[in-house]
């Protein structure tokens, strides 16, 4: 058996992802989506823990309510289907969702160790990884807490950083002796250029029954909240929810500044391994593939004599003439250009989006639902055309709307209909008629994904407008 069975992977899934806008956004954020290939940060992060051996237990998730569905889906994708996911009723930073992680990491196993992820950050080199694991194995072992630091390679102002003090493993881990938060420049010229001090990745192993007694120790009202709601646990399908009341209660407060630069076990492991934690479309250019002139392209992309530029197309032709170190983002919906340079400050722009309540901030035109998904196409002040997709053997709710017919196109697939007390099958280019107020469902009882043509109208067309009877997710 591997030394490493006694580790339980939590995988922190809370970010929404908004530097990285207008790719990612609330409701479908950077963690969950393919940025390089076909697999997602999210899928990346869940097989670099399996990757640590065979017998090493199944992750912990947690995550927030709009995102249950897609990363329930993620991991059933790798495998992984006796995963916990616990859902956070609202977002209160790392420090409670770590506190909940130990939690269930010592209902599962009173002796766990736990390693602590976020979903959303790239690691080149796994065997640099292993080896750090098993330095830090040793050190929470005899109760440090440790954390994982990256090998700065230049002066980043974004980063938090951590100076090494006493050697505890020669040449590999120290103890801490200070957690900086983001220097200005001149200050993280003088930390690189000092090699005691590491990035701060966000990255930890300790026990769970440690760290919850430091947090009885340095954060008494926040344990005793956490522990409230997690005594109050729903399970439903694949997730575990907690008491909201309580954990509402909860400060807002990272796990660095509630406990790590409090207790005197916090340990520090410097690592090289190719890690970027994808916060920014200059990061994300930093660590994809190049041309010759230093270029990332990604879709249809045409450009003549552009340098060190990031261009990024997901529906349409994107062209450009004689631009250097540029961002260029297309999306359905919205087109993001910015020197790479000021790329960190998109969050400027998604504070506008948010003041004026625009939808590009929380959706795509494209929505991934349990079932499958729905994009629109067009739209007016009293009709919207939308393409529906829906998985093999899945289906809708039951349900009516109040205030809009709806009009059904089947183009591929085959859908069996519920409207009213009548149940049918559609096959392809048939259709049928949803009247407002009755009471319907569509289902795809096929082995190939159904697809159909909706055509909505009324008075009001928004989301909201749903009545549900019987819903197989729970909503």
């Amino acid at each position: 058996m591997s030394k490493f069975n006694s580790i339980i992977p939590v995988i922190l899934s809370g970010g929404s992802g908004t530097r990285l806008w207008p790719v990612s956004r609330k409701l479908y954020p950077k963690q969950f989506i393919p940025l390089h290939g076909n697999r997602s940060l999210f899928q990346d992060t869940l097989m670099r823990t399996c990757s640590l051996a065979q017998d090493i237990q199944v992750p912990i998730v947690v995550c927030n309510e709009e995102h249950r569905f897609m990363a329930a889906e993620q991991i059933r994708l790798e495998g992984l289907r006796s995963a916990n996911i616990i859902l956070e009723p609202v977002g209160r930073n790392t420090a409670p969702a770590i506190g909940l992680a130990a939690l269930c990491a010592q209902q599962r196993d009173p002796e766990a160790t736990i390693l602590v992820l976020p979903a959303d950050h790239i690691m080149q080199s796994n065997d640099e990884f292993h080896q750090a694991i098993e330095c830090a194995l040793g050190l929470a072992e005899n109760n440090h807490l440790v954390t994982f630091g990256i090998k700065p390679h230049a002066p980043e102002t974004g980063y938090g950083y951590i100076k090494a003090g006493e050697t505890l493993v020669a040449d590999k881990a120290f103890r801490v002796q200070q957690f900086s938060e983001k220097p200005a420049l001149e200050k993280a010229e003088e930390y690189v250029k000092s090699g005691q001090y590491s990035w701060n990745s966000g990255m930890f192993m300790f026990k769970a029954s440690v760290l919850l007694e430091q947090l009885e120790l340095f954060e008494p009202e926040m344990i005793a909240y956490l522990r409230a709601a997690f005594q109050q646990q729903d399970n439903d399908l694949d997730f575990i929810r907690v008491g909201r009341e309580d954990f509402e209660q909860c400060n807002n407060q990272s796990i660095d500044y509630a406990l790590m630069e409090k207790t005197q076990n916090a340990a520090v492991i410097p690592l090289s391994c190719g890690w970027n934690d994808v916060g920014s479309w200059h990061a994300l250019w930093e660590s994809s593939s190049q041309d010759e002139k230093q270029n990332a392209i990604d879709g249809d992309v045409l450009i003549e004599d552009c340098e060190g530029c990031m261009v990024r197309s997901s529906h349409r032709l994107i062209s450009a003439i004689g631009l250097k170190d540029m961002v260029i983002v297309e999306t359905a919906d919205a087109v993001m250009i910015a020197p790479r340079s000021e790329s960190q400050n998109v969050k400027h722009l998604t504070q506008k989006l948010k003041h004026e309540q625009r939808p590009e901030l929380d959706t795509h035109l494209k929505v991934y639902r349990p079932w499958g998904a729905y994009e629109s196409i067009d739209s007016s002040e009293r009709f919207q055309v939308k393409r529906i997709t829906v998985k093999s053997g899945e289906k809708l709710s039951l349900q009516k709307h109040h205030h809009r017919a709806e009009h059904w196109i089947v183009v591929n697939g085959t859908a069996r209909v519920t409207c009213g007390d009548k149940q049918f099958l559609l096959s392809e280019n048939e259709s049928t008629y949803i009247p407002i107020g009755e009471i319907h469902r569509l289902e795809n009882p096929g082995k190939i994904p159904l697809e159909l043509i909706e055509v909505q109208s009324g008075t009001y067309l928004g989301e909201d407008d749903i009545e549900r009877f019987d819903d197989k997710y729970g909503r």
